[in-house]
């Protein structure tokens, strides 16, 4: 039996929702503001406007760059074998509305995690949503969560300044090639997040033993930082 879509009233994942074996991460270029904004609206109206594909995502996020060009695409399936079936069955008709909607979308790149470490207080809604992206010198899935060890004890090391600064979540993802790690941040505000950044000495990401030996993990040869502003989150109904 079909089920409508839904829109959360607050756009964020469940991170800790049951089945999830696997996460789309995609981005999507549009050139301005207004038409990131009319692309979001789009993308409601073609999924609101059909039901929930059956066998499909367990739920799809969209956030608008603070570059105010691009999108953040966060869909959770229950594995690889639903969405390559939802691809054949109920993408196009979908992407073909929104495209007539704002011709011309880019659609950069679409990259697979599993979601392996986290933790955030989920009572508090974030303001801004930054993604932190790490590539690696080739597939090593044990090096992908060793990273993810170091950053994470790193954190621990300095939560009295996290906390301070701003910081909600954080959502540590280890890609399906093995190459590349996604942390998926929530944070309070993005002032709250270029604070941190700027704070000298004590801020996060300081210069203590523990964000030593992330800054100077072997392997790493690439990466970066992008920041959104939350948009909408997708779900099937009851």
């Amino acid at each position: 039996m079909s089920v409508p879509a839904l829109s959360r009233p607050r756009p964020r994942p469940d991170f800790e929702r049951p089945g999830v074996g696997l996460v789309g991460v995609s981005t999507w270029d549009v050139g301005t503001s207004e038409r990131q904004r009319a692309t979001l609206a789009a993308i409601e109206r073609a999924w609101l406007g059909r039901p929930w594909p059956e066998g499909g995502p367990l739920s799809y996020t969209v956030h608008l760059g603070d570059d105010g060009r691009t999108l953040l695409h966060y869909s959770q399936w229950p594995d690889k074998e639903a969405y390559d079936r939802f691809v054949r069955t109920f993408r196009d008709e979908r992407n073909a509305e929104i495209d007539a909607a704002v011709p011309g979308i880019e659609r950069v790149r679409l990259d697979f995690y599993e979601l392996y470490r986290g933790a955030g207080d989920a009572a508090r809604d974030p303001g801004s949503i930054v993604i932190v992206e790490v590539e690696f010198a080739g597939p090593d899935a044990k090096r992908q969560r060793e990273w993810v060890d170091t950053v994470l004890t790193a954190l621990a090391s300095d939560a009295d300044n996290r906390a301070r600064s701003g910081g909600i979540s954080g959502w540590f993802h280890v890609g399906t090639e093995g190459d590349r790690v996604l942390n998926y941040a929530e944070w309070e505000s993005a002032d709250a997040h270029e604070r941190a950044l700027a704070a000298p000495g004590a801020g996060v990401g300081s210069g203590t033993p523990e964000w030593d030996r992330v800054h100077t993990f072997p392997g790493v040869q690439g990466g970066g930082v992008r920041r959104y502003t939350p948009g909408i989150t997708l779900v099937p109904g009851a």
